[in-house]
């Protein structure tokens, strides 16, 4: 089983429908007359993220697996690489990402590179690919009790990849409800929920694949009307130095501010928005 061939390929798969959607999503906004120079400015903002990310991403991805690697020489016990313990490592990779992705929405220091993700006020399929460029330090460490577990690196990181490459096709406002698939899948309806920054859609819907774990946990919500996208507050910036960093020059503000190391511990590692007690 070549699980780095199945990696890339389904990979690969998920971009091919990523990329007929935008090409479908395009043609309506030129149907409709839609298609506004914020618009496209947006989606080049969006796609610029990748450049810092893939160069960051290159290095953590090697490490990961050079991690990953180190541990399963060390542990007495390992799993077979099969077709029950790819199905189970995805399983796994999607329950991992549930909480990964949550806890990133309330710690502020990994807010400051999953808010990039959330800045947009568009939601289209290049929306998929906006990324902070150290994301993927954070699910380094957080899918590492997967390989204390004992699952060959490959199989990990073909199931991080598996529950990523799934959410390309969520971005769109193209695919209405699913019917009986909204019980268990994540769907656009659901990732649309995730987007928005009503108060009532606010931290929800944080599943990759399964939309179980959110139910599970009752962190789901259903699309109602159609949400505003973006941050809570005022960011509507299309300038790709801001969209990469948006969230660092508040976070230093509010560091060089502190009255304490108490205070400036929890600027970091307290929700966004935190403030310390009489401020």
């Amino acid at each position: 089983m070549n699980l780095a061939d199945w990696t890339v390929q389904v990979d690969e798969a998920f971009f091919l429908i990523g990329a007929a959607i935008l090409l479908i999503e395009i043609a309506e906004m030129i149907f409709k007359g839609n298609l506004k120079a914020k618009t496209f400015l947006e989606m080049l903002a969006s796609a610029s993220t990748q450049i810092p990310y893939i160069v960051v991403e290159t290095f953590i991805l090697t490490g990961a697996y050079s991690l990953y690697w180190i541990i399963a020489q060390q542990l007495p016990w390992s799993i077979p690489l099969t077709w029950w313990s790819v199905l189970l490592v995805v399983v796994l990779a999607d329950l991992t990402y549930y909480w990964e992705h949550r806890i990133a929405h309330q710690i502020r220091l990994l807010w400051t590179q999953h808010a990039v993700h959330h800045s947009s006020r568009d939601m289209n399929i290049v929306t998929a690919v906006r990324f902070g460029p150290l994301e993927g330090v954070w699910s380094l460490v957080a899918h590492l009790p997967m390989a204390f577990l004992g699952f060959p690196p490959q199989a990990i990181i073909f199931g991080v990849i598996s529950v990523l490459a799934y959410q390309t096709w969520l971005h769109t406002e193209l695919i209405g409800k699913l019917g009986p698939l909204e019980w268990f899948m994540n769907t656009p309806s659901h990732h649309r929920v995730h987007h928005g920054c009503d108060d009532k859609y606010l931290d929800k819907n944080y599943g990759g694949i399964f939309i179980i774990w959110d139910r599970i946990w009752n962190t789901f919500q259903m699309e109602e009307e159609t949400p505003r996208y973006g941050l809570k507050r005022d960011f509507d910036s299309q300038n790709p130095i801001k969209v990469w960093f948006s969230e660092w020059p508040q976070l230093f503000r509010d560091l060089f501010g502190s009255r304490s190391i108490t205070e400036a511990f929890g600027y970091l590692l307290r929700r966004p928005g935190w403030k310390p007690p009489n401020r």
